[in-house]
């Protein structure tokens, strides 16, 4: 029987497991000084809600459950594959945070701050940095009509970036909007907004060039090329609304959506400073739920961003029936692991304890109780011949000292530390 990980998931040891958690406590911990409370929901949503249309591409990635107690007979007369499930696995947090929020809105404040943690499911094909199951983190404001949502979530985002170690980052920005304005600007009808936005996030992948083939292909003839041509350069635009309402086509539309990005987007400048924003009118963001202002969060040394998000105004109606605006920001936490370096450090309260075999289990006991009661996580190690090996793995474990309980040694104060370190 093969003992390996299912495909596209993955064991963590309990080296890898403490540093997993001590980064989302990190992550945790900054959220909620930042104002933030967290939330918890199911790992399982009603397969009809994973399809509703909220999740974009996710929904087609989406890990069906199938209904219990299916018969021969029900598997044979099933119409679509969807009529054997009523359940699924969560693509995402926002969905699932979109349904907590329309049952529990009585009993939460007019403005909720809100982060969610935990494991998300997608079919994905595995390879170097997608997972079929990983975690996400996100943070959220719902009943925040100004752009202050923006503002407070990017700020707690960026100070959680900074108390993890992670330098070199940007946030790149743009609006919705200023994409509808520039797809009409080109003479790109709206029926044809949604084709032409989903050619224009393969920029990275295929280039301008590519773009331009592809919405040749995908569009009626007669749109404007040079509109387009002008932006799928690639150049950052700077923080100025009369220069970004005029790439992006120079219409009314274009005039306030720029008015409105630059407004929030300068109130985070000042903050975190100019070069930590890049106005990208080529950004894009998957999602088809995002009304105005999205936000990816790039690395230079990740072909991928570290996260992202944007204002999603029309979500939270689906399920209340009245409109809540909201703002919302994902970090890709499996991505965080990649670019955060291993701490090779030892920690000052984990300690080891080697005894003898022949050592009364009670002795043994007791000197350990009496380090975890005064705050150390501590270890027993058996001697063996060659203790070489074993103080590597203390070290590698995060160890930083080890002692040996000999048989007089009755209080753990009387005990005689040695400091571990990479050349013990």
């Amino acid at each position: 029987m093969a003992v390996s990980s299912a495909r596209g998931m993955r064991d963590f040891p309990p080296r890898d497991k403490q540093r997993r958690e001590q980064l989302l406590g990190i992550i945790r911990e900054t959220y909620a000084r930042h104002g933030f409370e967290e939330i918890e929901t199911p790992a399982i949503e009603d397969l009809e809600r994973l399809h509703s249309g909220l999740g974009g591409d996710n929904e087609k990635l989406s890990f069906a459950i199938l209904k219990r107690g299916l018969g021969a007979d029900d598997l044979r007369h099933a119409g679509a594959p969807e009529d054997l499930a009523d359940l699924g696995l969560r693509f995402d947090l926002t969905v699932p945070l979109a349904r907590f929020y329309a049952s529990n809105h009585a009993v939460l404040p007019p403005v909720f701050r809100a982060f969610h943690t935990g494991p998300v499911w997608r079919a994905e094909r595995p390879q170097k940095g997608r997972y079929r199951q990983f975690v996400q983190c996100d943070i959220d404001i719902l009943g925040e009509a100004s752009h202050l949502a923006e503002v407070e979530v990017i700020l707690a985002t960026a100070d959680a970036l900074h108390r993890l170690g992670v330098t070199g980052y940007t946030f790149r920005v743009n609006d919705r909007r200023l994409l509808t304005a520039l797809l009409s600007a080109a003479g790109i009808a709206p029926e044809f907004h949604g084709d032409a936005l989903i050619t224009l996030d393969k920029l990275d992948k295929i280039g301008p060039e590519g773009v331009l083939t592809e919405l040749v292909e995908r569009l009626p003839a007669g749109f404007d090329r040079g509109v387009l041509a002008a932006v799928l350069s690639g150049e950052s635009i700077a923080l100025d609304p009369a220069v970004i309402s005029q790439v992006m086509g120079g219409s009314p539309e274009a005039v306030a959506a720029a008015k409105e990005l630059c407004d929030w987007a300068m109130a985070v400048a000042e903050v975190l400073g100019p070069e930590i924003l890049v106005v990208d009118p080529t950004l894009v963001r998957g999602m088809g739920y995002y009304t105005s202002s999205i936000v990816e969060i790039a690395h230079p040394d990740m072909g991928i961003s570290l996260g992202g998000g944007g204002r999603y105004d029309g979500m939270i109606g689906r399920f209340l029936g009245t409109d809540v605006p909201a703002f919302g920001l994902s970090l890709g936490f499996e991505r965080l692991i990649d670019v955060l370096p291993m701490d090779s450090t030892g920690h000052p309260d984990r300690v080891a304890l080697l005894y003898d075999r022949d050592n009364p289990g009670q002795h043994l006991v007791k000197l350990k109780i009496q380090l975890v009661d005064t705050g150390h996580t501590v270890r027993l190690v058996p001697k063996s011949k060659n203790l070489r090996p074993v103080y590597e793995q203390l070290v590698a474990d995060g160890f930083s000292r080890v002692a040996e309980v000999t048989s007089d040694i009755s209080d753990s104060a009387s005990l005689a530390w040695r400091e571990l370190s990479g050349g013990n």
